[in-house]
């Protein structure tokens, strides 16, 4: 399934770094950036995590919650959180169930050898639950000027 703008945003639930059990159509009311990437304390994956952690200011004036899903399970995503200060919530998807509907599951290479993972992709969801951009093979030093210019938009705040 390809997911794109006006589709409403399939539902989950996942563990977040503490464990705890979050649901994304719990966070009606409020945009979302629902942001996929590969794992957890890599040097991308790394830069773009402390991109979010930077502009916290920003996410939070655009009333947005960030959501982060790698296939990292919850005790790594802690680690990670708390090595660089990343104050926002990071979800474990292990079985890739999550990443499968969005359809960030993907096949890559690297060094000859090809395996499964995450697209870094990045998914706006308007208040009412329906995606409002798509940011697809996103570069992590672009990801935040991308995803808070997209919330800026009349049509991401207002739903």
């Amino acid at each position: 399934m390809n997911l794109e703008p006006g589709i409403a945003a399939p539902d989950f639930t996942l563990p977040n770094q503490d464990g705890d059990r979050v649901t994304l159509s719990a966070l009606r009311g409020r945009p979302v950036v629902l942001y996929f990437y590969p794992k957890a304390d890599t040097p991308g994956c790394t830069t773009q995590a402390c991109g979010v952690r930077d502009h916290r200011a920003d996410y939070e004036a655009a009333n947005a919650v960030v959501l982060g899903v790698s296939p990292d399970p919850p005790a790594k995503l802690a680690k990670f959180a708390a090595k660089h200060g990343l104050q926002f919530t990071l979800l474990g998807d292990e079985t890739h169930e999550v990443a499968e509907r969005y359809g960030v599951w993907v096949q890559k290479s690297m060094y000859g050898r090809t395996y499964m993972g995450n697209e870094r992709t990045t998914f706006v969801i308007g208040p009412d639950g329906v995606i409002t951009h798509v940011f697809r093979k996103v570069k992590p030093s672009e990801h935040d000027a991308m995803v808070l210019a997209a919330l800026a938009e009349p049509s991401a705040a207002a739903g």
